[in-house]
Protein backbone atom coordinates (compact mmCIF):
# COMPACT_ATOMS: atom_id res chain seq x y z
CA UNK A 1 0.00 0.00 0.00
CA UNK A 2 1.14 3.18 -0.77
CA UNK A 3 -1.02 5.53 1.98
CA UNK A 4 0.39 8.47 2.62
CA UNK A 5 2.45 8.70 -0.04
CA UNK A 6 2.69 11.56 -2.95
CA UNK A 7 3.54 10.38 -6.64
CA UNK A 8 3.93 12.47 -9.74
CA UNK A 9 3.89 10.91 -13.18
CA UNK A 10 4.84 12.82 -15.92
CA UNK A 11 3.11 12.29 -19.13
CA UNK A 12 -0.09 10.85 -17.12
CA UNK A 13 -3.11 11.92 -19.56
CA UNK A 14 -3.71 8.50 -21.48
CA UNK A 15 -2.08 5.22 -22.21
CA UNK A 16 0.70 4.09 -19.92
CA UNK A 17 1.24 7.22 -17.97
CA UNK A 18 -2.41 6.80 -16.95
CA UNK A 19 -2.54 3.14 -15.76
CA UNK A 20 -0.03 4.42 -14.15
CA UNK A 21 -1.74 7.21 -12.34
CA UNK A 22 -4.79 4.83 -11.69
CA UNK A 23 -2.94 2.09 -10.05
CA UNK A 24 -0.90 4.22 -7.33
CA UNK A 25 -3.72 6.30 -6.46
CA UNK A 26 -5.33 2.88 -5.93
CA UNK A 27 -3.09 1.96 -3.67
CA UNK A 28 -3.58 5.17 -1.60
CA UNK A 29 -0.90 7.75 -3.13
CA UNK A 30 -2.05 10.92 -3.75
CA UNK A 31 -1.12 11.25 -7.82
CA UNK A 32 0.14 14.86 -9.56
CA UNK A 33 -0.59 13.88 -13.12
CA UNK A 34 1.80 15.76 -15.42
CA UNK A 35 0.85 16.83 -19.22
CA UNK A 36 1.87 18.95 -21.49
CA UNK A 37 -0.72 19.23 -24.62
CA UNK A 38 -4.44 18.09 -23.19
CA UNK A 39 -5.57 19.51 -20.52
CA UNK A 40 -8.80 17.68 -20.94
CA UNK A 41 -6.80 14.32 -21.14
CA UNK A 42 -5.12 15.22 -18.12
CA UNK A 43 -8.37 16.24 -16.01
CA UNK A 44 -9.98 13.24 -17.49
CA UNK A 45 -7.25 11.16 -15.83
CA UNK A 46 -7.38 12.90 -12.40
CA UNK A 47 -11.28 12.65 -12.62
CA UNK A 48 -11.03 8.48 -12.97
CA UNK A 49 -9.03 8.79 -9.59
CA UNK A 50 -11.35 10.91 -7.96
CA UNK A 51 -14.44 9.02 -9.26
CA UNK A 52 -12.88 5.94 -6.92
CA UNK A 53 -12.34 8.08 -4.15
CA UNK A 54 -8.35 8.55 -5.05
CA UNK A 55 -6.91 12.26 -5.03
CA UNK A 56 -5.30 13.65 -7.75
CA UNK A 57 -4.13 16.96 -9.30
CA UNK A 58 -3.48 17.88 -12.77
CA UNK A 59 -0.03 19.64 -13.67
CA UNK A 60 1.41 21.31 -16.55
CA UNK A 61 4.72 20.98 -17.64
CA UNK A 62 6.52 20.20 -20.88
CA UNK A 63 9.37 17.82 -19.33
CA UNK A 64 11.88 18.82 -22.44
CA UNK A 65 11.97 22.56 -20.70
CA UNK A 66 14.76 22.61 -17.64
CA UNK A 67 13.33 25.82 -15.92
CA UNK A 68 9.68 24.80 -16.01
CA UNK A 69 10.84 21.50 -14.39
CA UNK A 70 12.29 22.92 -11.53
CA UNK A 71 8.83 25.96 -10.99
CA UNK A 72 7.09 22.87 -10.86
CA UNK A 73 9.31 20.63 -8.36
CA UNK A 74 9.35 23.50 -6.27
CA UNK A 75 5.65 24.66 -6.73
CA UNK A 76 5.13 20.65 -5.49
CA UNK A 77 7.34 20.53 -2.93
CA UNK A 78 5.76 23.66 -1.09
CA UNK A 79 1.93 21.86 -1.34
CA UNK A 80 2.61 18.97 -0.25
CA UNK A 81 6.07 19.06 1.78
CA UNK A 82 7.66 15.82 -0.17
CA UNK A 83 7.95 13.74 -2.98
CA UNK A 84 8.36 10.04 -2.33
CA UNK A 85 7.52 8.74 -5.75
CA UNK A 86 8.67 10.07 -9.16
CA UNK A 87 7.42 8.25 -12.68
CA UNK A 88 9.05 9.54 -15.51
CA UNK A 89 6.98 8.17 -18.08
CA UNK A 90 6.78 11.30 -20.55
CA UNK A 91 7.92 10.49 -24.09
CA UNK A 92 7.64 11.16 -27.73
CA UNK A 93 8.42 9.00 -31.24
CA UNK A 94 9.28 10.63 -34.57
CA UNK A 95 10.33 7.55 -36.85
CA UNK A 96 11.66 7.31 -39.78
CA UNK A 97 15.01 5.95 -41.13
CA UNK A 98 18.68 7.31 -39.91
CA UNK A 99 19.14 8.42 -43.11
CA UNK A 100 16.64 10.54 -43.89
CA UNK A 101 16.07 11.59 -40.48
CA UNK A 102 16.15 15.17 -39.85
CA UNK A 103 17.74 17.41 -37.30
CA UNK A 104 14.82 18.19 -35.27
CA UNK A 105 13.00 15.09 -35.45
CA UNK A 106 15.97 13.98 -33.59
CA UNK A 107 16.19 16.32 -31.38
CA UNK A 108 12.53 16.36 -30.31
CA UNK A 109 13.17 12.75 -29.38
CA UNK A 110 16.11 12.86 -26.96
CA UNK A 111 14.85 16.48 -25.40
CA UNK A 112 11.59 14.98 -24.81
CA UNK A 113 12.60 11.03 -23.54
CA UNK A 114 16.42 11.62 -22.50
CA UNK A 115 16.70 15.38 -21.19
CA UNK A 116 13.48 15.90 -19.56
CA UNK A 117 14.14 12.49 -17.69
CA UNK A 118 16.84 14.27 -16.47
CA UNK A 119 15.49 17.30 -15.61
CA UNK A 120 12.86 15.69 -13.36
CA UNK A 121 15.23 13.69 -12.06
CA UNK A 122 17.49 16.51 -10.98
CA UNK A 123 15.18 19.06 -9.96
CA UNK A 124 13.46 16.46 -7.51
CA UNK A 125 16.78 14.90 -6.10
CA UNK A 126 18.03 17.12 -3.77
CA UNK A 127 14.50 16.45 -2.03
CA UNK A 128 14.78 12.82 -2.17
CA UNK A 129 18.16 13.40 -0.68
CA UNK A 130 17.87 14.94 2.05
CA UNK A 131 14.20 13.11 2.80
CA UNK A 132 16.97 9.95 2.76
CA UNK A 133 13.85 7.54 0.92
CA UNK A 134 11.96 7.52 -2.15
CA UNK A 135 11.56 5.67 -4.77
CA UNK A 136 12.54 6.70 -8.85
CA UNK A 137 10.88 4.77 -11.80
CA UNK A 138 11.74 5.72 -15.17
CA UNK A 139 9.79 3.76 -18.43
CA UNK A 140 12.74 3.38 -20.90
CA UNK A 141 11.24 0.65 -23.46
CA UNK A 142 12.58 -2.50 -25.33
CA UNK A 143 13.91 -0.11 -28.38
CA UNK A 144 16.68 1.11 -25.75
CA UNK A 145 17.90 -2.54 -25.22
CA UNK A 146 17.61 -4.51 -28.65
CA UNK A 147 17.01 -1.09 -31.04
CA UNK A 148 14.88 -0.77 -33.64
CA UNK A 149 15.14 -0.29 -37.05
CA UNK A 150 13.51 3.50 -38.06
CA UNK A 151 13.56 4.28 -34.45
CA UNK A 152 17.38 5.50 -33.79
CA UNK A 153 16.58 8.57 -32.20
CA UNK A 154 13.81 7.41 -29.87
CA UNK A 155 16.19 4.11 -29.37
CA UNK A 156 18.82 6.43 -28.35
CA UNK A 157 16.91 8.27 -26.25
CA UNK A 158 15.74 5.01 -24.41
CA UNK A 159 19.39 3.41 -24.21
CA UNK A 160 20.30 7.02 -22.59
CA UNK A 161 17.48 6.74 -19.92
CA UNK A 162 18.67 3.23 -18.94
CA UNK A 163 22.40 4.54 -18.30
CA UNK A 164 20.82 7.57 -16.66
CA UNK A 165 19.33 5.21 -14.47
CA UNK A 166 21.88 2.90 -13.69
CA UNK A 167 24.12 6.06 -12.94
CA UNK A 168 21.67 8.08 -10.55
CA UNK A 169 20.88 4.49 -9.06
CA UNK A 170 24.42 4.35 -7.92
CA UNK A 171 24.77 7.95 -6.51
CA UNK A 172 21.57 7.99 -4.77
CA UNK A 173 21.52 4.69 -3.42
CA UNK A 174 23.82 5.75 0.05
CA UNK A 175 20.57 7.65 1.06
CA UNK A 176 17.90 4.94 0.40
CA UNK A 177 16.85 6.02 -2.93
CA UNK A 178 15.97 3.19 -5.26
CA UNK A 179 15.85 4.39 -9.20
CA UNK A 180 15.24 1.52 -11.80
CA UNK A 181 13.72 1.31 -14.92
CA UNK A 182 10.84 -0.58 -17.17
CA UNK A 183 11.27 -1.68 -20.40
CA UNK A 184 7.93 -2.31 -22.23
CA UNK A 185 7.53 -3.87 -25.27
CA UNK A 186 4.59 -4.10 -27.66
CA UNK A 187 2.34 -2.42 -25.43
CA UNK A 188 -1.70 -1.76 -26.82
CA UNK A 189 -2.11 1.85 -26.78
CA UNK A 190 -3.95 4.20 -29.10
CA UNK A 191 -0.92 4.28 -31.44
CA UNK A 192 -0.77 0.48 -31.31
CA UNK A 193 -4.35 0.64 -31.96
CA UNK A 194 -4.40 2.60 -34.96
CA UNK A 195 -1.81 -0.02 -36.94
CA UNK A 196 -3.16 -1.76 -39.62
CA UNK A 197 -4.05 -5.58 -38.38
CA UNK A 198 -1.11 -6.48 -41.09
CA UNK A 199 1.67 -4.75 -39.35
CA UNK A 200 0.01 -5.39 -35.98
CA UNK A 201 0.03 -9.20 -37.01
CA UNK A 202 3.93 -9.13 -38.08
CA UNK A 203 4.82 -7.44 -35.07
CA UNK A 204 3.13 -9.94 -32.99
CA UNK A 205 4.89 -12.89 -34.44
CA UNK A 206 8.74 -11.45 -32.54
CA UNK A 207 6.77 -11.69 -29.34
CA UNK A 208 7.33 -15.15 -27.77
CA UNK A 209 4.27 -14.79 -25.62
CA UNK A 210 2.43 -14.21 -28.48
CA UNK A 211 0.44 -11.12 -27.47
CA UNK A 212 0.74 -7.62 -27.30
CA UNK A 213 0.81 -6.14 -23.73
CA UNK A 214 -1.87 -4.16 -21.68
CA UNK A 215 -0.93 -1.00 -19.98
CA UNK A 216 -2.35 -2.04 -16.62
CA UNK A 217 0.43 -4.74 -16.59
CA UNK A 218 3.05 -1.80 -16.98
CA UNK A 219 1.26 -0.06 -13.82
CA UNK A 220 1.31 -3.51 -11.79
CA UNK A 221 4.63 -3.80 -12.33
CA UNK A 222 5.43 0.53 -11.89
CA UNK A 223 3.08 -0.46 -8.39
CA UNK A 224 5.83 -3.12 -7.67
CA UNK A 225 9.11 -1.40 -8.03
CA UNK A 226 7.14 1.60 -5.92
CA UNK A 227 6.45 -0.17 -2.45
CA UNK A 228 8.11 -1.66 0.17
CA UNK A 229 8.30 -4.81 -1.51
CA UNK A 230 11.34 -3.59 -4.12
CA UNK A 231 13.16 -1.84 -1.34
CA UNK A 232 16.43 -3.93 -2.06
CA UNK A 233 15.81 -3.64 -6.18
CA UNK A 234 17.82 -0.69 -7.76
CA UNK A 235 19.65 0.28 -10.88
CA UNK A 236 17.96 -2.75 -12.43
CA UNK A 237 15.93 -2.45 -16.12
CA UNK A 238 12.95 -4.42 -15.98
CA UNK A 239 11.58 -6.09 -19.46
CA UNK A 240 8.07 -6.06 -19.30
CA UNK A 241 7.50 -7.16 -22.89
CA UNK A 242 6.49 -10.50 -23.40
CA UNK A 243 10.12 -12.35 -24.36
CA UNK A 244 11.07 -10.03 -27.00
CA UNK A 245 14.10 -9.17 -24.79
CA UNK A 246 15.47 -13.04 -24.30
Amino acid sequence: MLKDKTALVTGAGRGIGRAIALKLAKLGAKVIVNYSGSKEKAEETVALIQAEGGDAEALRCDVSDYEACGELAKNVLAKYGRLDILVNNAGITKDGLLMGMSEEDYDRVLDTNLKGTFNMMRHFSRSFMKQRSGRIINIASVSGVLGNAGQANYSASKAGVIGLTKSAAREMASRGICVNAIAPGFIDTDMVSAMGEDIRGKLIEKIPLGRVGQAEEIAEAVAFLAGDAAGYITGQVLCVDGGMAI
